[in-house]
């Protein structure tokens, strides 16, 4: 996929008098000098050259011819290229990508005397349609086994042809093969011949499977293609088996979602969205669907559930946190990371456990070609990571590390200003891995990720509402995964998946004199089985396995059941100490189908089991997923909808004895999902869905399952996807989450409701290195419950609220920001990238409201702000 190189050719030198002779276009012309005098000019002479890859924007408009583009480069005295341009523009991609291939280009300077000097010259590239690529495996229709010796001939439409032997494993594969329509012909010893056609797409490599079917009358077979001038051998079959009713074709590319909505977010989006500093996790906030979290809370918030509803994996294995203090970034940096898939509602049974939303982080395999490295700092954090392969041993590496140092700069900020807090947040974390590909089939790899948060502040000043907070508040969090994964592809129907886990999470949090220490070591096993049973058949049987145990020592006041009078301030109120040591043991398993039972259709109905040591009960929850193409060729139009049953356990504090209530069950929530996804040009696709949650046996605490609620709404996807100079969407939600805390009582609005939710943000290349992109939101506020007044309490010495009727009965202000990104890369000599950038977040530095501050009395109150505007600057070298 690399384009050639045609011709350099010298045309004009920065420095005065130089003479060059010009290109001629399609062909390589030499430099015209004169004989070497001292003051000859000699023209850049190429070192290095990478190639230019054939732009997909260019294969997406169905462009299947070559095409050359001519450059004028600007090299300066050490042989850099500091500027590219293409002269003439040529289009659908093809300029960014030569652009791209020119800022790494290497050469020996221009010389004029003997001195090195700046010159201008054109340069060539002719890029030629990448080839495809065939591959295939080769089996016994009722036994499986692999054929081995099977014969593979296949012809292009002009007659020419080209033949390959499978191996011990049935495997064959034909790299390059120039773009088309094939006849692809099968014969092997003992077997009926078959063949059938395939069209080929250029860059894409597409895999068959050829399940033969024995011919008892014969001893042997070779490739007989329809039409062909060369008859089969004396004994070769006579019968010819259509190769369409027993093969299986799959383009490399993205498998369709066993769920009605999927969301994938590529490298490229995860890493330059403005305001989330470069880091892929934030990235979801920007997501049809995510609420807003509040302040600096690094919560997820998906569709109108609470934070613990949505759980968080790491390639299957489950971890606590996604966000580090504040939210400021994620646990796991952006360049470890392949993709990251959302599913916001309706998944698949392979997850369980909770009412909300899965994200599963796909890490990438470490590169295999030779050593890369990296190193990033900006205000926030300063981060490195190296890999590569180890020697010749066949196993890759990956190591990594981050660390803040917002605490070097703010605490001594706070101390200086006379503040009457003194905080030194502190966060950091690690990841290391190795994996080798141990066949073609099978693969192994084992990884490490780790995170740790501080925080303390101390405060200076007794706050009359709580005066029990004197000494101030520290925390330290943090978790610890050792993961190891194993994929095989035991025959050409059937893969096998399976990802252990053991870890550590520990959380120390301290409030005055009352403090929660947990320490639990989580063991996670997820395996599963996918096979194909038939044309348009698969299965997914996999077990899903969690036991943690763990430590707890607490002292705190419990809180107040529903309809209670509050007992005076929360940390004057008499504290109760417990310590524990318990078990949670969950394990599960899932069963369910891939039907595609028509062209364009796919239904999936899946089964999932649950057992829960807390609540000694099993949950059975039934789940379908549909969706069909009303028109499966551009522009594909696609109907999806679905509908299920999540149960989510109680939390451990939930079932404690002390502070919780024994006897309780399972939450449970009815997924209903119905919407329409449309391409409306190769890049542009606009996605429509409506979603209703029934919730039921929402535990209350110290009360039991009495709750209950509803979430609904609709969510609206208009995405231009990544090209070679833009990517960008505009998503809004538009929702109502409600609860109601016993039956007979009316509903009310939850905490976490936000009506509408709109992000318009786009990121553009503008050419030689530069990037520029921008974030708007708009968000209504949240929810909170007013305080009308306070009553003095005696015996507590203090004011007390009384608080407004329902809870949550008023709105915050609206959350309106822009922010803003500017990116500029540039190549190094020697093979390496640098870049600078600035991350401006809340440019026009509006006072958003973020919650209310009362005084003494509770009768006046002022509104608490969030962040000022905030500019990141940073920079990064890659090698």
């Amino acid at each position: 996929m690399r384009a050639a190189l045609a011709g350099i050719a010298l045309v004009t030198t920065l420095a005065p008098q130089a003479h060059a002779q010009p290109a001629q276009p399609g062909a390589a012309t030499p430099a015209q000098t004169a004989p070497p005098t001292k003051t000859a000019t000699t023209p850049p002479v190429l070192k290095r050259n990478d190639g230019a890859e054939y732009p997909k924007q260019a294969l997406d408009e169905g462009l299947r011819s070559d095409t050359t583009v001519i450059l004028v480069l600007e090299i300066d005295a050490t042989g850099i290229v500091k500027s590219a341009a293409a002269d003439p523009p040529v289009g659908h991609g093809f300029d960014e990508a030569a652009v791209a291939a020119a800022q790494r280009l290497v050469f020996e300077p221009a010389t004029k005397g003997g001195q090195p000097i700046a010159v201008k010259i054109k340069f060539r590239y002719a890029f030629t349609v990448p080839p495809a690529a065939l591959a295939g495996r080769v089996t016994d229709r009722k036994t499986a086994t692999p054929i081995a010796g099977a014969q593979i001939t296949v012809r292009a439409a002009d007659g020419r042809q080209q033949s390959t032997t499978a191996g011990a494993d049935g495997a064959w594969s034909m790299k390059v093969l120039p773009w088309g329509r094939y006849t692809i012909a099968i014969a092997a010893s003992g077997y009926k011949t078959q063949s059938g056609d395939e069209q080929l797409e250029p860059g894409q490599e597409t895999r068959i499977t050829q399940r033969l079917v024995a011919d008892d009358t014969t001893a042997a077979a070779s490739p007989a293609l329809p039409g062909g001038t060369n008859p089969p051998p004396p004994g070769a079959a006579k019968a010819e088996t259509p190769i369409e009713p027993v093969q299986e074709v799959s383009v490399k590319g993205e498998r369709p979602p066993r769920e009605v909505t999927k969301r994938t977010l590529e490298q490229r989006e995860m890493s330059r969205i403005p305001g989330t500093n470069g880091d892929a996790l934030r990235s979801l906030q920007n997501l049809p669907g995510v609420a807003r979290a509040p302040g600096l809370a690094g919560l997820l918030i998906v569709r109108g559930s609470a934070p613990q509803d949505t759980n968080v994996f790491v390639d299957g294995t489950l971890i606590p946190i996604v966000y580090h203090f504040g939210g400021l970034s994620s646990v796991v940096p952006t360049e470890m990371l392949e993709k990251i898939d959302f599913y916001p509602g309706n998944f698949s049974a392979q997850y369980g456990r909770v009412m909300g939303g899965i994200v599963d982080v796909g890490i990438k395999d470490p590169k295999k070609d030779k050593i890369h490295a990296l190193a990033q700092a900006d205000f926030i954090d300063a981060r490195v990571l190296a890999e590569g392969p180890i020697a010749n041993t066949g196993w890759t590496f990956a190591v990594g590390g981050r660390r803040s140092y917002v605490d070097v700069w703010l605490k001594p900020a706070l101390e200086k200003s006379g503040a009457g807090v003194t905080t030194a947040p502190v966060y950091y974390d690690y990841q290391a891995m190795v994996a080798k590909d141990i066949d073609s089939h099978s693969s192994v790899r084992f990884l490490l990720l780790g995170s740790d948060d501080r925080l303390d502040i101390l405060i200076k000043s007794v706050n009359a509402s709580e005066p029990g907070l004197a000494g101030g508040i520290s925390t330290h969090t943090g978790f610890w995964r050792l993961q190891g994964r194993y994929k095989n592809k035991l025959d050409a129907d059937t893969e096998l998946k399976v990802t252990s886990a053991v870890g550590r999470d520990f959380v120390d949090f301290s409030l005055g004199d009352n403090f929660f220490h947990l320490d639990s070591f989580p063991i996670t096993t997820r395996a599963e089985i996918t096979r194909r049973l038939g044309r348009g058949i698969t299965s997914n049987v996999g077990l899903d396995l969690l036991y943690i145990p763990y430590d707890v020592s607490v002292r705190f006041p419990p809180p107040p059941r529903p309809g209670e009078p509050p007992g005076g301030p929360f940390l004057s109120r008499p504290a109760v100490e417990t310590k524990d040591h318990a078990t949670i043991a969950r394990p599960g398993i899932y069963t369910e189908l891939e039907l595609t039972p028509w062209r364009g259709g796919r239904i999936v109905p899946g089964m999932r089991l649950d057992y829960s040591k807390d609540t000694e009960a099993w949950d059975l929850a039934p789940r379908l997923a549909a969706r069909q193409d009303i028109q499966s060729e551009f522009p594909r139009t696609t109907l999806k909808g679905g509908a299920g049953i999540f149960f989510q356990p109680p939390q451990p504090q939930e079932v404690n004895p002390v502070f919780g209530t024994s006897g309780l069950v399972s939450n449970r929530a009815i997924h209903y999902g119905l919407g329409v996804e449309r391409e409306i040009t190769r890049n542009i696709e606009v996605s429509l869905e409506g979603f209703y949650k029934q919730l039921d046996y929402l535990v209350l605490n110290r009360v039991g399952n009495v709750g209950n609620g509803r979430a609904y709404g609709s969510e609206l996807l208009l995405r231009y996807k990544p090209d070679d100079r833009f990517f960008g969407w505009l998503a809004y939600t538009l929702s109502r989450s409600e609860r109601r805390d016993a039956p007979g009582e009316p509903l009310r609005l939850s905490a976490f409701d936000q009506t509408h939710i709109l992000t318009v943000l786009g990121s553009y290349r503008l050419g030689r290195g530069w990037e520029l992109g921008a974030r708007y939101r708009l968000v209504s506020g949240n929810r909170y419950t007013p305080n009308n007044y306070g009553f003095y309490d005696g015996n507590a010495a203090a004011y007390l609220p009384l608080q407004d009727f329902p809870i949550n009965g008023a709105r915050l202000p609206m959350f309106h920001q822009l922010d803003i990104r500017v990116d500029k890369t540039w190549m190094i000599k020697g093979g390496g990238k640098g870049s600078i950038y600035l991350d401006v977040q809340n440019v026009y530095n509006n006072g958003n409201v973020e919650g209310t501050a009362y005084d003494y009395n509770y009768v006046h109150h002022t509104f608490i702000t969030g962040l000022p505007i905030i500019p990141s600057f940073g920079m990064r070298l890659e090698y």
